[in-house]
């Protein structure tokens, strides 16, 4: 973290201090009204927030001293009990194709003119949470609403602009973990979810609704929930809201992340905490392959295969997603599939078709287990997938009511627990450590979201490289070397570190290498996969190398 010295300051309630860098243009999204708005969020839930997070750690420990999550036996009356969530939106009834993306300008313009149902405009995984970012994004969603944004590329001598037709906007803040540096309340780093939330509910609410929204929303995307006590909280935020803007109640609509292993055993309660503003919920499947490592962090006989092993053919993985189908549609709200991390791969012709082939498997799959929609990571597979899923749905909007999966009524704790089959190889090992660092030094740079050899990299799957590094290392996993087992010693992994960078180096150019933050990003990527204890998230020990303060007292110089 660093300080400097800057004239202009913002125009901060009393108890909030903004120590960002002063803009003109930011200073119009944190107005005092704006400030005061989110002071009061979190002023009002910051003991709830306390507790569940607190709450995440017990949990935790339980499951470090060789306990395992499960189904809560006091809340089995909500599981089966006759309920449903409030009924979808009309202008989301159809939400076949969504695609993600950073709040970046260029990004936000072509992905709401990509012929998706929706964009899930991201300030979590795919964003890098510096203090720029942060503010251009809400800058950006601002002008988006509106219908006024446009982006010059003097590169290319190109301007963009919207269609006339575009996705429907979801905004996905941070998750209630992620502190907001930059923003002091009391005396306290604001919560970062309720920053995002917050700037942009109260400068977009009423022009979403006129138009984005058709009378409805905003709508939201929420991630990295542990536990149905958090949805509560989120609830109670949406609830808030709309009082503070004398709107409807429930017409803020939430999509929920299932991204966690605790809470594929919660999907029941969370729907139940927020059905009068819920809108489903959607397979995290990248984070939920890191939230298994995580959570049964401290068991040895539950060692992960390669990354490229777990994938939805997997029992536990297969069990998840058919759980979700089965539970959204019965409680009548969509149940969306995961994301399609491929990118189109220009100049290899055979490579690129067999991309796409495996896109199109992916999302044959999804569809026919009764997803209602899915998420692609880049504006190039929204025809093929849509044309999966065109088929799938014949015609209709979604397929609640139609597909029921009551097959998966009977998915219990040890199928969502299976371990997971597969090698361990040093190839695997190498993979994580060459993403897990480059993703990381272009985090530190203000990059979030990457492409690494064809595929769409963001914290989550640089989270699944770091923890499953860690688990091996942990545990001296043997790993397939060409036929010849291997155990993993630290010794091993900082041959295997050396050579990676120098592998990095030659793949990006020295010039790059030398004025990139590669050595810095290897720096903290190593330190965790070799930490004593496993750390929550990569993010939070990096998270300081971007925080830069201003000082206010400057402004008077």
């Amino acid at each position: 973290m660093t300080t400097s010295k800057l004239a202009g300051y913002y125009d901060a309630p009393e108890g909030v201090d903004v120590r960002g860098r002063y803009d003109e243009e930011f200073a119009k999204i944190l107005t005092r009204e704006a400030l005061e708005f989110v002071a009061g969020l979190q002023r009002q839930f910051r003991r709830q927030i306390r507790h569940a997070m607190e709450s995440r750690r017990e949990a935790q420990r339980r499951y470090d001293a060789g306990g395992l999550p499960g189904f809560d036996p006091t809340t089995r009356f909500i599981r089966e009990s006759d309920w449903v969530c409030a009924p979808v939106p009309p202008p989301i009834a159809n939400r076949m194709v969504e695609i993600t993306g950073p709040v970046e300008r260029k990004m936000v313009i072509n992905a709401l003119n990509s012929g998706a149902k929706v964009f899930m405009a991201d300030f979590e995984d795919a964003l890098s949470p510096n203090w720029e970012n942060l503010m251009k994004g809400q800058v950006n969603l601002r002008d988006a609403v509106n219908g006024t944004i446009s982006f010059e590329d003097r590169e290319r001598k190109r301007i963009y602009k919207l269609n006339e037709t575009t996705a429907k906007l979801f905004v996905r803040p941070r998750g209630w973990h992620l502190k907001e540096g930059h923003i002091l309340i009391d005396g306290e780093p604001a919560v970062g979810c309720l920053v995002d939330f917050g700037l942009f509910f109260f400068h977009n609410y009423a022009a979403y609704r006129a138009t984005q929204g058709q009378g409805f929303g905003p709508f939201f995307y929420l991630p990295k929930m542990e536990h149905s006590r958090e949805a509560r909280i989120w609830n109670s935020v949406f609830n808030r809201a709309e009082e503070s803007a004398s709107i409807p109640a429930g017409s803020i609509h939430a999509t929920v992340l299932i991204e966690t292993l605790p809470a594929a055993f919660q999907m029941n309660e969370i729907l139940y905490e927020l059905r009068s503003h819920s809108a489903g919920l959607n397979c995290g499947r990248w984070d939920y392959i890191f939230s298994y490592v995580k959570t049964l962090r401290a068991h040895p006989d539950r060692l992960l295969p390669d990354r490229v092993s777990v994938g939805m053919w997997q029992s536990m993985m297969r069990s998840y997603s058919h759980l979700l189908i089965f539970t959204c549609h019965r409680r009548g709200v969509h149940a969306l599939g995961g994301m399609a991390a491929q990118i189109p791969i220009r100049g290899d012709p055979a490579a690129h078709a067999k991309a796409i082939e495996a896109v199109r498997s992916d999302k044959l799959r999804e569809v026919q287990a009764g997803h209602d929609g899915t998420w692609a990571a880049h504006p190039g597979l929204i025809g093929e997938i849509g044309k999966v899923f065109e088929e799938g749905l014949a015609g209709r909007e979604n397929l609640i009511g139609v597909v029921r999966r009551e097959d998966a009524a009977g998915i219990g704790e040890e199928d969502l627990l299976e371990r997971p089959r597969g090698r361990r190889t040093m190839e695997g090992l190498r993979l994580n450590t060459r993403v897990g660092i480059q993703y990381m030094a272009a985090w530190l740079t203000g990059t979030g979201s990457v492409p690494l050899y064809n595929l769409m990299e963001d914290a989550a799957t640089a989270e699944i490289s770091r923890v499953q590094n860690w688990q091996w290392i942990r545990y001296k996993a043997l790993l397939d070397a060409e036929g010849v087992e291997l155990a993993l010693t630290p010794e091993l992994f900082a041959r295997v570190v050396e050579e990676e960078m120098g592998r990095i180096e030659r793949e990006v150019g020295t010039e790059k290498f030398r004025r990139g933050m590669f050595k810095e990003a290897c720096s903290i990527f190593v330190r965790q996969c070799m930490a004593a204890e496993l750390d929550d998230f990569l993010t939070l020990d990096a998270y300081n190398h971007i925080v830069i303060h201003h000082s206010r007292a400057a402004s008077t110089l």
